[in-house]
């Protein structure tokens, strides 16, 4: 399993069976698993999944902090490695400005969505649990007490693009998009087909306002992200914002589109 997080909620789960003087087949029986499954994960050989550690929680009367921890850790050691330090810009940003023009941008997306994408991208069944969870978790920032603007355009093409075979999920995303679309706090923009060829059309990028006043870029690709904070990058990806902003409908316009590509699906 390895990583630090994950190393540290075993070692934690090992110290809090201890110190309520359980075996691990006392706790096992306790929890209704099998002591090589408490063993498991207490030795870091088998992943603390979410059910799991809510049943610790209940059965050691923790509040809820060993599932607590699972959430943090998935938005870090479940994200890939190169992907952790914007995660952390992503955290502190009081504004994102997403664009994509060929996915649901991940913020906005549901589990099946998700995981119908990356199950795509030749992940196997481990690495496509981790970055479903990480990328659910990621979306606390803009559902939680304080929430971050998000202000998202996407290409039209996002709405029509089948997930082959589950049209239905299709339909579930679109009405999850409107449901997200309506919050004060975000702005979900569609450019039409309209607008024919235009700037960034060739990948999607994220621009991550920060509260000292710096901007942070996050560009995606088939190998890896890049992420930028040098100054004459963040200007030139500023004026593609700028560029593929223009070319969007209104947000009143864009949510009657993404609702009639939503009843489309159904």
């Amino acid at each position: 399993m390895g990583g630090s997080w994950w190393d540290f909620i075993a070692g934690e789960l090992r110290q809090a069976r201890a110190r309520a003087g359980l075996s691990q087949e006392d706790l096992a029986r306790r929890i209704n698993y099998s002591a090589s499954h408490v063993s498991g994960v207490e030795t870091g050989q088998r992943p603390p999944k979410a059910d799991y550690l809510t049943a610790m929680d209940e059965a050691l009367e923790t509040g809820g902090l060993f599932l607590r921890m699972l959430r943090r850790a998935s938005l870090t050691d479940g994200a890939p490695s190169w992907m952790r330090a914007w995660v952390d810009d992503e955290r502190a940003a009081t504004m994102l400005r997403w664009y994509e023009p060929a996915y649901v941008p991940g913020i906005l997306q549901t589990e099946a969505y998700a995981r119908m994408t990356l199950a795509e991208s030749l992940l196997n069944e481990e690495e496509v649990d981790q970055r479903v969870t990480s990328r659910l978790g990621r979306q606390g920032i803009i559902t939680g007490e304080h929430p971050c603007r998000l202000v998202a355009v996407v290409d039209v093409m996002v709405l029509r693009r089948p997930l082959v075979g589950h049209a239905n999920l299709m339909g579930q995303q679109l009405a999850h998009l409107v449901k997200m679309a309506v919050l004060p706090h975000v702005q979900i923009l569609v450019v039409p087909e309209e607008a024919g060829l235009y700037p960034s059309l060739q990948g999607g990028f994220i621009l991550a306002s920060l509260t000292d006043g710096s901007v942070a870029a996050y560009l995606d690709n088939q190998i890896r992200a890049q992420m930028m904070h040098q100054v004459e990058d963040i200007a030139a990806l500023e004026a593609c914002w700028e560029a593929v902003r223009g070319e969007a409908l209104s947000r009143r316009q864009s949510l009657d589109l993404i609702r009639e590509a939503a009843s489309s699906w159904i």
